[in-house]
């Protein structure tokens, strides 16, 4: 499967998690992968949201979100779209709002992320995150 994000945007939310550690593309590549698993599948459940209100347009609601100021979001919104739309039906359109909305809440997703994995690099006493440390927070998190 082809990554849709772009990574520099994915590196920047983990640098700024970083402090002052290093960031290997490694890291940036796999948490750009989870950030687009997550985000088809939050489309998914906005889309069975709006099937539910009977309507065929992905709304801000359907992503559990009230607003958000776009100018505040640092993830791109044209990957977004495209991530979106991976596991949905083409009857659907996503409204420019659902967009926004749907990036802040991947952007939040990726914070928690590269926070963690951050903590666990400096753990391991390295001086660089790595993809290792991003799937370490995927293998510990269902006992947290």
């Amino acid at each position: 499967m082809s990554v849709e994000l772009p990574f520099a945007p994915v590196d920047a939310v983990i640098r700024r998690n970083a402090g002052n550690l290093r960031v290997s593309g490694d890291a940036a590549e796999a948490l750009a992968l989870r950030i687009q698993n997550h985000g088809a599948a939050l489309a998914v459940e906005a889309a069975e949201r709006a099937t539910a209100d009977g309507r065929k347009t992905l709304m801000t609601e359907d992503f559990d979100v009230s607003s958000v100021d776009r100018t505040e979001v640092k993830i791109p919104i044209a990957p977004v779209d495209r991530i979106a739309r991976l596991d949905i039906d083409d009857r659907y359109r996503v409204s420019m709002d659902a967009r926004v909305a749907l990036a802040s809440r991947l952007e939040a997703y990726a914070d928690s992320i590269a926070g963690a994995s951050a903590a666990f690099a400096r753990h391991a006493g390295r001086r660089t995150i790595k993809a290792e440390d991003i799937e370490l927070y995927f293998e510990i998190k269902p006992y947290c």
